[in-house]
């Protein structure tokens, strides 16, 4: 399905340090080199991933049976997803040929997460267009930890999300109430809330921790919270 990912995939000792070696490869039964340090995966044009070397496999502690088959979307918080998926939309248009950007990655089922720099480049075969792309990052050993909620808890009620992202677009309380139709106490009530819930002391520390906690979307404005993280509410019956 991806014939070109593997001759990138082998190409990739001019994007990162190290000797390839070979090692398995995805479902499909071809073989990968790996690359010391550095997570490889193909990706088709719908961003699934098909193959992938070693240290991605370790990365995300699955085997190409658990990981291949599905999206990249999957190992990324979901705060940094859509500008990602843009970037990504531009590479699969012929827009751009690569692309770096610092991602939350996440591994599937752990609760587990760390800061990591993502390198995309677009791969085009014999057809016009680009149908693969392959992705490289390095290892957690050498990426930076974060504190980021992985297990999406339902923490906010959707007024708390609508302040906190109006605190994120710098709104005041009284204009912050009249378009939530509160009253100023009421802001203020909730904001008590938001920062005895974050554990943070000040209006600046409730956006900065809500960002690196992974609420607030990423690379977006107006700011917007992750819904994943918003508390349902119950329809009166």
């Amino acid at each position: 399905m991806l014939n070109a990912v593997p001759t990138l995939i082998d190409s990739a000792r001019f994007e990162a340090d190290g000797d390839p070696s070979d090692r398995d490869g995805c479902a499909d039964g071809g073989r990968q080199p790996d690359q010391a340090g550095m997570c490889l995966a193909g990706l088709d044009a719908s961003l699934t991933i098909q193959q992938a070397n070693q240290e991605f496999f370790r990365q995300f502690n699955g085997s190409s049976e658990e990981l291949c088959g599905r999206s990249i979307r999957d190992v990324v918080h979901p705060s940094v997803q859509m500008p990602l998926l843009r970037q990504f939309s531009h590479l699969l248009e012929g827009k751009r040929q690569r692309f770096v950007t610092p991602v939350i990655a996440v591994r599937p089922g752990e609760g587990s997460a760390f800061t990591v720099p993502l390198t995309a480049v677009a791969v085009r075969g014999g057809l016009p267009g680009t149908n693969a792309i392959l992705v490289m990052m390095p290892t957690a050993g050498d990426a930076e930890g974060t504190p980021v909620v992985t297990n999406r808890k339902k923490v906010l009620s959707a007024m708390d999300a609508r302040i906190l992202e109006g605190i994120a677009a710098g709104v005041s309380t009284v204009p912050l109430a009249s378009r939530l139709y509160l009253s100023p106490h009421g802001v203020e009530y909730h904001v008590t809330c938001l920062l005895r819930k974050l554990k943070v002391p000040n209006r600046a520390a409730l956006v900065s921790r809500a960002y690196s906690m992974g609420v607030l979307k990423v690379g977006t404005w107006p700011p917007e919270v992750v819904e994943d993280f918003v508390k349902q509410e119950r329809k009166a019956s």
